[in-house]
């Protein structure tokens, strides 16, 4: 398919807007002949992953976009970033990668990106329309974007991203079309118990299955209406998007595209019906963890970002008591600031590490030994070792409250049926 540019777009890339209107559209247009994409289309907002330090070039980039005088077009969203400029929480950079990283920050801030500095934008209010195209970054993002807020977006990486921002437009092509949204596979929930349904635990694993059957495939998950909540729904699409490819999932009766069978599918019949089974949960949740040892030497939480009512949680069932092991919490401004003063005061004197604007597992901040990470994070579990080194043992969060007090996280309990 030929990609076909508007008047306007070919004046722009002649350089008659300016040298970083040419330079972020011709990355854009390039992308969709790539693609296959026949024409660019407007995007209402950016939510940008490529300030996260990687290395000098990105920064380098990122400063000659600024030097340029790049400013976006749309509002646009920040990602973490590679250090925690809110809380103050130490990492272990090196003072050339600590720099660089703290100038890249600086760049696309001076591009007029939002110092949001979160992985869960949609809960630090920044919500696209139903039916809206939008141009997001971070795997979780993009999977709630499209997911729960029913926006279009692909997955849109490291400097596409600025370039969408910055143009405006992005390629057609892709899950920005309504028949590449249509559900089809089933993931059957329905045999599950209803106290199973409604645990925070379930909602991690039922996504690391639906990622693992899905790959870059759509599907709808059925079974799971009333026993959705938006932090589940999050932590779902988190794991289902780091054990496949996942841009859009469907759950029927709670995301907006899947009202019934008929409309998720699009009147298609016949899909294969993949039923989840207590032996197929319990095999998920063990792939989750990396070794069987009790003994625990951090805990982690908040991939995608803790909310103000999670770390509420935290507070709750602490009651009062202090960590032994390192617990790190990670959270976005907008979660802190829906906490009362005496709420965050609370996390930290009970030993809590409150991080802000980056997390444990993208820049390196944990002690450096080769120890037991717990977490209740899909999301944590499957990049935890490769990042950081730590083996990882996957828990419900009362059990990683109590692991971080006691030091031992038990065997795991609880009927998955």
């Amino acid at each position: 398919m030929t990609l076909t540019l508007t008047s306007e777009e070919r004046t722009i890339l002649a350089g008659q807007s300016g040298e970083a209107q040419a330079l972020a559209l011709g990355i854009v247009a390039e992308t969709a002949r790539l693609m296959g994409a026949e024409r660019l289309i407007p995007v209402a907002s950016a939510h940008i992953d490529g300030a996260l330090y990687h290395g000098d070039s990105g920064t380098l980039f990122a400063e000659r976009l600024v030097e340029l005088g790049a400013k976006v077009a749309v509002p646009a969203t920040l990602n973490v970033g590679g250090l925690d400029l809110a809380c103050g929480a130490k990492t272990r950079l090196p003072p050339h990668q600590h720099d660089m990283a703290h100038r890249l920050m600086m760049a696309y801030e001076a591009m007029g990106c939002e110092a949001s500095w979160t992985c869960a934008p949609y809960q630090a209010g920044h919500r696209p329309a139903l039916g809206s195209d939008v141009a997001w970054g971070e795997s979780n993002a993009v999977a709630f974007c499209n997911s729960v807020l029913g926006a279009r977006t692909n997955r849109y990486g490291d400097f596409l991203d600025i370039a969408c921002a910055i143009s405006g437009c992005a390629p057609f092509y892709g899950l920005h079309k309504p028949e590449n949204r249509r559900a089809i596979f089933v993931l059957d929930c329905s045999g599950l118990s209803a106290a199973l349904r409604g645990s925070d635990v379930l909602w991690p694993v039922i996504g690391t299955l639906y990622g693992q059957e899905a790959g870059t495939a759509v599907g709808v998950v059925t079974g799971l209406a009333g026993f959705a909540t938006e932090d589940r729904l999050k932590a779902f699409g988190a794991a289902a998007a780091s054990a496949g490819a996942v841009g859009l999932f469907h759950i029927l009766g709670v995301t907006p595209e899947a009202p019934d069978m008929e409309t998720v599918t699009g009147g298609a019949q016949g899909l294969p019906v993949i039923p989840v089974t207590p032996e197929r949960l319990a095999k998920a949740r063990g792939g989750l963890s990396t070794t069987r040892s009790s003994a625990i030497d951090a805990v982690a939480i908040g991939s995608p970002h803790c909310s103000a009512e999670e770390l509420r949680e935290v507070i709750q069932r602490l009651s009062g008591r202090k960590v032994a092991r390192p617990f790190y919490a990670c959270t976005g401004r907008h979660a802190l600031l829906g906490l009362a003063r005496p709420e965050r005061q609370a996390l930290i004197d009970a030993g809590v590490t409150l991080v802000a604007d980056t997390c444990i597992v993208v820049t390196p901040m944990l002690a450096e030994i080769a120890g037991v990470l717990a977490t209740n994070s899909g999301k944590f579990a499957h990049y935890a070792p490769g990042n950081t080194g730590y083996a990882v043992r996957y828990a419900s969060l009362a059990e990683c409250v109590e692991a971080a007090v006691s030091g031992h996280l038990a065997n795991e309990t609880g009927a998955w049926s």
